[in-house]
């Protein structure tokens, strides 16, 4: 039997989202085995091995860097556009309010997808209950859900506005690069509120993380926009963090119709109840636009659809391959917005401090990647390696003595040949006569 667990997971410059862990034989490429009698095999018997498939293993990689492409250029994307939008119109929480909305297709998406690949029909009703139950024991009722919904959808539209008001401040590289400290913040909350397992090389990535942040902000001499810019960037990592740990703490797993119906119920809690701070915004003129034409619609409809894309992505993508490809494709959004803003003629400045801590970020990141049981897995291999060394070894020893001992057993008869030659000339001398 399979489980199923739910790790949200807040990419570079995006807002919160909620990742999908299948785990499984199917999942996670586990290769199937031939069954064991219970008493194990019998004598003589050999034990079964597990079936290779280097090819499945092949096709799985290379979905799993498509899949990470697709991510580094939605999120890209994504991010290009609201630093476009938000040039001329300078309404970042309309535009986070707006794109998140957006989460109120994918249920029936998901819906819609079952329908068309399973061959079990069930009607959206039964979805709806099926996939609601993970939010009370009790069942579904819309207290439990609004009691649910609200915390995380204020987290979400806080991590989203920080993220978008820091866009206004610095480029969408640096940003990207300082959001992926969220994961040290995850990491460092699920240890002290999880009581994870602790691990000594996510605590160098952590103090890797302050450092490139740190770096960052000294970059520009800690002017004005790029300290408030970084700061905001920090803020809107924090809350993303704290979203995940919560959700994990709260909620616990969840399978992917779950997710899809939680993030649907999210998006409608941000259009019901969180509308009146747009307006009240509006009327304030903190965030106003004189007409609705003026309102950059297919730039805030671009960025939408490329965030709902990669949510789905983000969702479906441990179905097809591994979790540290998925992270990878949002590492690699990096460099992606790097080549953008260089293609927009953006002044790209890359002094060595920066340059140091984009680098020393990136490795933050890369080892934040690492699993949990990668010390025990790398000492098996040295392990390992050190048996293979000393068995060659031997094998090299066994052969060069193997090949010495006919040489050896041929120069000792030789030995003793030429040793009994003078002996028999000296007896044959004695038998001689005398002259």
């Amino acid at each position: 039997m399979r489980k199923h667990r739910v790790f949200p997971l807040t990419a570079c410059n995006s807002p919160v989202l909620a990742l999908t862990w299948v785990e499984g034989n199917q999942q996670t490429g586990a290769l199937p085995t031939q069954a064991v009698p219970a008493g194990g095999p019998e004598v003589g018997e050999d034990r079964p091995q597990p079936r290779c498939r280097p090819l499945a293993a092949l096709g799985r990689l290379a979905r799993g860097l498509a899949l990470a492409a697709c991510l580094a250029l939605s999120w890209a994307g994504m991010s290009q556009l609201a630093k476009l939008a938000l040039r001329d119109f300078a309404a970042p929480f309309f535009v986070a309010w707006y794109s998140t909305n957006w989460n109120l297709l994918l249920f029936p998406a998901y819906c819609a997808g079952h329908s068309l690949i399973s061959s079990e029909r069930r009607s959206p009703l039964k979805h709806f209950s099926e996939c609601s139950r993970f939010l009370s024991e009790d069942g579904f009722s819309l207290r439990a859900l609004l009691m649910r919904t609200a915390p995380f959808c204020v987290l979400w539209i806080l991590t989203s506005y920080l993220y978008l008001m820091a866009l206004g401040n610095i480029s969408a590289a640096d940003a990207s690069a300082l959001f992926c400290c969220n994961k040290a913040f995850v990491f460092l909350l699920s240890w002290i509120v999880l009581k994870d397992r602790f691990m000594g090389v996510r605590i160098v990535a952590a103090i890797l993380s302050i450092t490139g942040i740190v770096m960052m902000a000294y970059a520009d001499g800690f002017r004005g926009d790029s300290i408030v810019g970084v700061a905001l960037v920090v803020g809107s990592a924090s809350t993303s963090a704290l979203y995940k740990v919560l959700f994990k703490l709260l909620l616990g797993s969840a399978r992917f119709g779950e997710a899809a119906f939680f993030l649907t119920a999210l998006g409608a809690f941000n259009l019901v109840f969180l509308a009146w701070v747009s307006v009240v915004l509006y009327v304030t003129r903190v965030e106003h636009w004189t007409s609705a034409p003026e309102v950059p619609w297919d730039q805030l409809c671009g960025l939408s659809a490329l965030l709902l894309v990669f949510n789905i992505l983000i969702n479906c993508g441990v179905a097809v391959t591994t979790p540290t490809l998925v992270s990878l494709g949002v590492f690699l959004s990096i460099p992606v917005n790097v080549a953008a803003d260089v293609y927009r003629g953006a002044p790209l400045v890359l002094g060595d401090v920066r340059l140091y801590a984009l680098l020393i970020l990136g490795l933050a990141f890369l080892l934040l990647l690492l699993p949990e049981e990668w010390d025990s897995v790398g000492l098996g291999l040295l392990a390992k390696l050190g048996r293979e060394t000393e068995e060659k070894e031997e094998e090299e020893k066994e052969e060069e003595s193997a090949e010495g001992r006919p040489q050896a057993r041929g120069r000792t008869r030789g030995a003793e040949v030429g040793s009994s030659l003078p002996c028999l000339r000296r007896s044959e001398t004695r038998d001689l006569p005398a002259a």
